[in-house]
């Protein structure tokens, strides 16, 4: 391989740094920083962090996934979607904003990066289909209502309740009287300039201009003396290598928690470099972004930050204005780094109200409204699974919740997987094809002939299912060849095989033949071959079609047309 190739390959940035477009990444850096860097303050209040670890965030996911991961567009850094997760479970273990609170996040970074970098390094691609597109739908729900519910108080100048989610939603409403109308228009209002920009164009800082606008009123109104509460002083430090000391219990505590969130980090990150595919013509390599997450992670917790996640907003900003490499991102993390040396005066008198604002649009824009809707229109079933993960979120605390939702979500593939029976095909008149049948489809069947199959992987979750519908067939339609034609069953497992040996022996008993037709996956062959299903089922019995099949093993002259539509 040439040198500029294995490059390119290799190391990322390395390969950008070969192929970039100054102008183009620049540009793309400084509309991403105008916009990263209040929103990843605002991210990082919402986690119980000063602004500055939201920074640290950033710049940490920003080096590391240009170093390891492979999109060209992707931004890394804090998430709205995952702070809410892991700032519940850290809250559980030691109070927010104290030093027990920094060390267990640090770790937690630290574990997520490790099991990214695990799951990419083994190209556990598959992880991030454990949460269904309902599920996830419903999960981004609770997520915003979580986020709405604790950046309200901020909004409205009350004290923040404590307590289960309902509880404080109960508690916020009994103090709307008590609300300050200053922090109430600076809320509302960037929120209003947030929106207002979007509509627009994507590519105007509008939380950038808000963020300004309510900063500047605070200064000239004087509104601290009424009751508007600002950010206050930033410490100008850079990031430093760090290592929480934690007792070993602790670390074994995070790792359920861990494993949450990488599971959502793998989910989101594989959705965004999908999205946004550096070659539309190649598919998205998404271990290789794996690593690229894990390592902003592990970088964010040595600079004393907390897991990272990719950005679907974020990334949209860098490949609408020009951006061709991880460049924009190394750009929008130097501009940061300059705010941090040199500009955290300028942070001083930002409202909190303010960051509030912006978390509400982050919120708002988190609800798939249309995706619901759709969803219930088409799949009633599947928009209660919606509703039930957006409950489980809200009810439970966040980290229960998100949990339950994982595993809401596997049981509705393991249902979906139960759910498939035995279907019966009949031929297409005047053709060798044959087809499921259908009550609008005119199809023949042929006298002492049942041609079945399952069109799902079969496995220990239905071939008992299967195993009754066969024997019904047998019972009802008395047949002198079974055709089982297996397109469908891409997998067998050891249950399932069991089952199969005994539908064989069955056949046997009662003086049925057994065909197999379209056995067409390798594993479902490598199966059959395992377990030792042929010696049960002769090789020549096994044919490419089942017309095949039909014409070779059927007894001449039993032909019978049946009209079933």
């Amino acid at each position: 391989m040439p040198h500029d190739a294995l490059t390119k390959t290799s190391w990322p940035l390395f390969g950008s740094l070969a192929s970039y477009s100054l102008p183009g990444d620049l540009m793309a850096g400084l509309t991403l920083a105008a916009i990263a860097i209040p929103e990843q303050m605002a991210t990082a209040r919402l986690g119980g962090f000063a602004p500055q670890i939201g920074f640290f965030a950033f710049m940490a996911g920003s080096l590391g996934f240009a170093l390891l991961g492979g999109n060209r567009f992707l931004s890394c850094g804090a998430d709205s979607t995952i702070t809410p997760i892991f700032a519940g479970g850290l809250a559980a273990l030691a109070a927010t904003g104290s030093p027990e609170y920094q060390g267990l996040a640090i770790a937690l970074a630290l574990m997520v990066g490790a099991m990214l970098l695990a799951g990419g390094a083994f190209r556990l691609g598959g992880i991030a289909n454990l949460l269904s597109v309902p599920v996830m739908v419903g999960f981004l729900a609770g997520i915003s209502v979580h986020i709405i519910v604790s950046q309200l108080p901020g909004v409205l100048g009350v004290e923040a309740p404590s307590g289960p989610t309902l509880d404080r939603i109960g508690v916020l409403a009994g103090e709307l009287g008590r609300t300050n109308p200053y922090t109430l228009c600076i809320g509302f209002g960037v929120l209003a300039v947030v929106f207002a920009s979007e509509k627009v164009s994507t590519k105007i800082p509008g939380a950038l201009i808000g963020l300004a606008g309510a900063t500047l009123a605070v200064v000239g109104l004087g509104l601290e003396s009424k009751g508007v509460n600002v950010v206050g002083t930033v410490p100008g430090t850079l990031p430093r290598p760090t290592l929480p000391e934690l007792a070993p219990e602790l670390w074994v505590r995070l790792v359920p928690l861990a494993f949450v969130i990488t599971v959502v980090v793998m989910v989101q990150t594989a959705a965004t470099t999908r999205s946004f595919p550096s070659d539309p013509d190649k598919p998205a390599d998404v271990d290789r972004d794996f690593l690229g997450a894990g390592a902003g992670s592990v970088l964010a917790g040595l600079c004393s930050a907390f897991p990272v996640n990719a950005s679907p907003p974020r990334t949209g900003i860098v490949a609408e204005t020009g951006g061709q490499s991880q460049l924009a991102g190394l750009a929008a993390a130097a501009i940061v780094l300059a705010l941090l040396a040199f500009g955290t005066g300028l942070l001083r008198h930002v409202p909190d109200a303010a960051l509030g604002g912006i978390l509400l649009f982050v919120a708002l824009r988190i609800i798939r409204a249309k995706q619901i809707v759709t969803i219930y229109r088409q799949s009633f079933s599947e928009f209660l699974l919606i509703v039930a993960t957006a409950a489980l979120i809200i009810v439970l605390p966040i980290q229960q919740g998100a949990s339950l939702g994982i595993v809401l979500s596997l049981l509705h593939g393991i249902w979906s997987t139960t759910r498939a029976r035995l279907v019966e095909f009949e031929r297409v008149p005047g053709t060798t094809i044959w087809w499921p049948a259908h009550p609008h489809i005119t199809g023949e069947r042929i006298a002492g002939v049942a041609v079945i199959g399952l069109q799902a992987p079969l496995s220990f979750l239905n071939a008992p299912g299967f195993r009754n519908d066969v024997t019904k067939v047998l019972s009802t339609s008395a047949p002198r060849l079974l055709v089982l034609e297996a397109s469908g069953m891409v997998e067998i497992d050891f249950t399932a095989a069991q089952i199969l040996l005994d539908v064989f022996k069955l056949c046997h008993e009662q003086n049925v033949t057994v065909a197999l037709a379209r056995l067409e996956s390798v594993r479902a062959q490598d199966a059959f071959e395992r377990f030792k299903l042929f010696e049960a089922l002769p090789k020549e019995h096994v044919f490419h079609s089942v017309d095949e099949a039909v014409r070779k093993l059927a007894h001449t002259g039993s032909r019978q047309s049946d009209s079933t539509g």
